[in-house]
């Protein structure tokens, strides 16, 4: 029996993965690609193939994601939610760019904090 995926393995074989369809090579041809090049099965690699074509993009890959608890309103929240079934995101996504955004935003003007 072989380990699981982790998340970051398999947002790699996604990307992988639209990166060949976005070349533009047929399917068949970038499964067996996808299973040589990332040790994974032909069966596999056509799963990552479906969806990376049904997600049309490729997902963020970064460090390890650690929990964090916070309170934010209520209606704040449910925004939040709508705007992740929506995009197809995970809410940690969403927050983490957003917070990112900000971050950003903060030192372009010369503000910390």
């Amino acid at each position: 029996m072989t380990a699981r995926s982790t998340k970051t393995q398999k947002a790699l074989n996604l990307n992988a993965a639209h990166g060949l369809l976005s070349r533009g090579i047929g399917v068949a041809e970038a499964a067996t690609i996808l299973a040589q090049e990332r040790g994974i099965s032909r069966r596999q690699a056509y799963r990552y193939l479906q969806s990376a074509r049904a997600l049309g993009r490729a997902m963020p890959v970064g460090e390890p994601s650690v929990p964090a608890t916070f309170k934010i309103p209520g209606d704040v929240l449910a925004q939040l939610r709508a705007y992740s079934r929506r995009s197809g995101l995970p809410l940690s996504v969403i927050v983490t760019e957003a917070i990112e955004n900000r971050l950003t935003a903060t030192r372009r003007r010369g503000r910390h904090g």
